[in-house]
């Protein structure tokens, strides 16, 4: 089964960016999670393209990065050049999904669609043959350090069932709330991918708590 830990950008030292990229590089973390948002579509504003940049001339994982904004088909491109390798955008914030998947995929990226735990994972079935991931959240978009919806795990088992029988190969990631308490379970029901902010950033040595995430 694959296990991916991608540590999450939004919980980083904003001061000290290259020092956390090349704890990044030396960590068994595969990707690293940029969580872009716009303050429309969520009601928080992050960062854009210069921070992706700068973080890509210094951090060697894959830039997995997860896109809360509206219209995401008109900034898919700006995206690809910065450096994203994973482009995951939200179901709710197009009115044509199907448009976004194929401007990722003209790109040469990793394709990834993502619901917030008010959407019911069956709007994802037309789509599931066709992404890379699905980045099923567990809390809501807009915000670090929320506390993580249980109803995610029934949420898991419906989307694996999905997987299982339309795109055996497409992964599965949750990002909000994920600790070392919840990670085991996560694993169990059939995530692959896992986002950790505050849980890797906040804690005594990061590179340990990703390889303890990874082994939970």
């Amino acid at each position: 089964m694959t296990k991916i830990i991608s540590p999450s950008m939004l919980s980083a030292d904003f001061g000290n960016l290259q020092a956390m990229c090349e704890m990044i590089n030396a960590s068994e973390a595969e990707w690293l999670h940029f969580d872009v948002m716009d303050g429309v579509f969520v009601p928080n504003i992050s960062f854009g393209f210069p921070v992706i940049e700068a973080v890509k001339k210094h951090c060697h994982k894959m830039l997995d990065v997860h896109i809360m904004i509206v219209k995401p088909e008109k900034y898919v491109e700006r995206f690809a050049k910065a450096g994203a390798g994973m482009l995951t955008f939200h179901f709710e914030a197009t009115e044509n999904p199907q448009q976004v998947i194929d401007l990722i995929r003209a790109e040469g990226i990793k394709v990834g669609i993502s619901i917030n735990p008010d959407i019911s994972v069956k709007v994802l079935e037309p789509f599931i043959s066709q992404v890379d991931m699905v980045l099923l959240m567990s809390v809501f978009a807009g915000f670090g350090g929320q506390k993580f919806i249980e109803d995610t795990y029934n949420r898991v088992d419906e989307l694996k069932e999905m997987i299982d029988r339309l795109n055996p190969t497409c992964l599965i990631e949750i990002d909000g709330g994920v600790t070392l308490e919840n990670a085991p379970k996560l694993y169990a029901h059939g995530v692959n991918v896992l986002v950790a902010g505050s849980t890797v950033y906040n804690a005594p040595n990061p590179q340990q708590m990703i390889i303890d995430l990874k082994n939970a």
